[in-house]
């Protein structure tokens, strides 16, 4: 698997599921440890999974600890939480701009309308 799609979206999740993949490899080899070749496999792969889900896991924690980093130097206006009673950005926005842009068509509206179009 290439790296870039292991760590692209949520790496908490992932992390749970090459834990649990490791989990059950090693119970497996738990289960075939008579056949010594078939036990050594079972254990390696064991091992990868496990190893692979808690460095996820670990990038998961990293990640989120950058996050709230970065959040505690962004001012609060700007986030638009402001206890103060001020207007944040994004609704200071959306007062400037008026409503909000109409949401993309959904295939199936895209569909229905093709159909319609074509009668």
């Amino acid at each position: 698997m290439a790296l870039q799609r292991m760590l692209s979206g949520d790496p908490a999740k992932s992390s749970m599921l090459y834990i649990g993949i490791g989990v059950l490899s090693l119970v497996k080899a738990i289960a075939v440890r008579k056949d010594r070749e078939r036990f050594r496999r079972e254990l390696l792969d064991a091992g990868l999974f496990l190893g692979v889900g808690l460095v996820l896991r670990r990038y998961s924690q990293l990640k989120e600890e950058k996050r709230e980093e970065m959040l505690e130097n962004v001012p609060e206006w700007l986030r638009g939480e402001s206890t103060t009673g001020t207007a944040g950005l994004r609704a200071k926005a959306k007062q400037r701009l008026g409503s909000e842009p109409e949401p993309e068509p959904t295939f199936t509206e895209r569909a229905r309308q093709v159909v319609a179009q074509i009668r």
